[in-house]
């Protein structure tokens, strides 16, 4: 059993401006992820997500975009990226989406903070283009992997009922 401070979701109101309404606790946050608190105290403590805001006593608190990041993650690790990799993929992204935000300057009420370079856009999107291109041989392999296991299955299966056409003490199971 958790009992931990983040186990529970506390009713006491968000430190963050904006009140509560915005931010989810941790274990809203688990039950929509699919993921375990352990796990996601795990990525906060080595700095993949960290919640958005922090409750008055001192609980997580996360928004729409932070679990919009653990799913990100989520997602990555059954194709065996590893932290590091997911960190550098999530970096990535934000330079790219903090870019074409200030690019849209002062026309979307942003203020322009000096859009990446040319030279700097191009890298990252490289980069991400070589995390696509991994995402989906790592998709490929697993779908191979999945096609043998399931050809195993089925061998196992008719070995059974093979087996048990072939031997008088098994009785025949109506369920089948």
């Amino acid at each position: 059993m958790d009992t931990s401070a983040d186990a529970a979701a506390p009713d006491d109101a968000p430190a963050a401006p904006g009140g509560g309404g915005d931010h989810l606790h941790i274990g809203q946050v688990a039950a929509r992820t699919g993921l375990s608190l352990r796990t996601i105290r795990h990525y906060d403590e080595v700095s993949l997500v960290r919640p958005s805001a922090r409750s008055r006593g001192g609980f997580r608190l996360y928004t729409e975009a932070d679990v919009a990041r653990l799913m990100v993650i989520r997602r990555m690790k059954p194709l065996g990226f590893t932290l590091e990799e997911m960190g550098e993929l999530l970096a990535i992204t934000d330079r790219l989406v903090t870019d074409r935000l200030d690019q849209a300057g002062p026309a979307a009420g942003r203020t322009p903070l000096g859009a990446l370079g040319a030279a700097e856009r191009a890298d990252l999107r490289a980069r991400l283009e070589r995390f696509e291109q991994a995402a989906q041989e790592r998709c490929a392999a697993l779908r191979i992997q999945l096609n043998r296991a399931e050809e195993f299955a089925a061998e196992l299966h008719q070995h059974a009922i093979n087996l048990a056409a072939d031997d008088p003490c098994v009785q025949e199971d109506p369920s089948r």
